[in-house]
């Protein structure tokens, strides 16, 4: 068996989600709605963040790296699928699908542990109320989010290694819309345990680690929420981590589901589903998920246009 590398082969070629040429001319409208809400949506909440200083607090700084990752690898995924949809071109340079695929780790990887700043934010606010501005300080928030980059640029920098180092067999078709993984994995006719039990031992660690600081924290609040003794008092503690605890089950499940597991048990349908969820569908929800179930956002939305009305006027 012929074995090839970056060095005698250039190009991947992405099979994408489906061959018939209808469901592809509909899955382009789709996603390109998708992308265009998503990029609105994670724009405008940066803006309404950057442009009302009552949201200038540490829980809303998280909130404007959350939308710029999630517009980030909307962007890394989203463009190169509309044009396999849309076009006959479904090459991938081996340079460009490691690219793609040293983006995606660093931004989701990242994404997991700014989830887990805002779980620790809320846990702060709601069970140290008085202590919340000397705990979350500007300088403490800093230091959380660059701590998430570089664990993200880690977990990216040794998956994309390890996949690197290994030959391919003839087969160049990735059964896949982007560059992942498993279905790279599934390419090589080296002997992949030991770079798949690193991938493994990292994207579980990332995952667990996340997820346990974010169950913790969750722990701590619902013990302190139960022992409110108002009703109104409980409502309004649960309604300020509601957004962010919808926010996170939905893109747990999804991870959870796709990577941790062999990647012998690798589906074709089924994770192709999940990854169009985690990559194209969350990044668009997120924005809503924020916006539409926090009065903050709203009452902030309200208060942009008004000013920007005045200064009009006063022109």
């Amino acid at each position: 068996m012929n074995a090839w590398n970056h060095t005698n082969e250039l190009d991947f070629m992405l099979m994408g989600l489906t061959d018939s040429k209808e469901i592809q001319l509909a899955l382009s409208v789709l996603f390109l709605l998708i992308y265009m809400v998503t990029m609105l949506g994670n724009i405008g909440m940066i803006l309404i963040i950057r442009l009302d200083v009552q949201l200038h607090i540490p829980m809303y700084f998280f909130l404007t790296h959350l939308s710029f990752l999630d517009l980030s690898y909307s962007t890394v995924i989203t463009p190169k699928t509309l044009e396999n949809l849309l076009t006959s071109q479904k090459n991938i340079s081996f340079m460009g699908c490691f690219i793609q695929l040293h983006f995606f780790v660093l931004l989701a990887a990242t994404e997991c542990f700014i989830l887990s700043s805002m779980a620790y934010d809320r846990y702060v606010a709601i069970c140290n109320p008085l202590h919340y501005p000397v705990i979350m300080s500007t300088r403490r928030s800093h230091a959380l989010i660059t701590v998430s980059y570089m664990i993200g640029t880690m977990d990216s920098s040794v998956t994309v290694f390890c996949l690197s180092t290994l030959n391919f067999c003839n087969s160049k078709v990735i059964h896949h819309f982007f560059c992942d993984t498993f279905p790279i994995l599934a390419l090589s006719c080296s002997d992949t345990y030991d770079a798949e039990a690193i991938i493994f031992i990292l994207a579980g660690s990332t995952l667990l680690l996340s997820l346990i600081t974010i169950s913790s924290s969750y722990v701590s609040i619902l013990s302190t929420i139960l022992n409110i003794s108002s009703s109104s008092g409980k409502h309004k503690a649960f309604s300020t981590c509601a957004s962010h605890l919808l926010g996170v089950t939905i893109f747990y499940g999804t991870m959870i589901f796709t990577y941790l597991k062999p990647s012998k048990s690798y589906s074709l349908g089924k994770d192709q589903v999940a990854s169009v969820f985690y990559t194209i569908v969350i990044p668009m929800l997120n924005p809503l998920i924020y916006s539409l179930r926090n009065k903050e956002v709203k009452s902030a939305v309200i208060r942009v246009v008004k000013k920007r009305e005045t200064t009009q006027k006063l022109k």
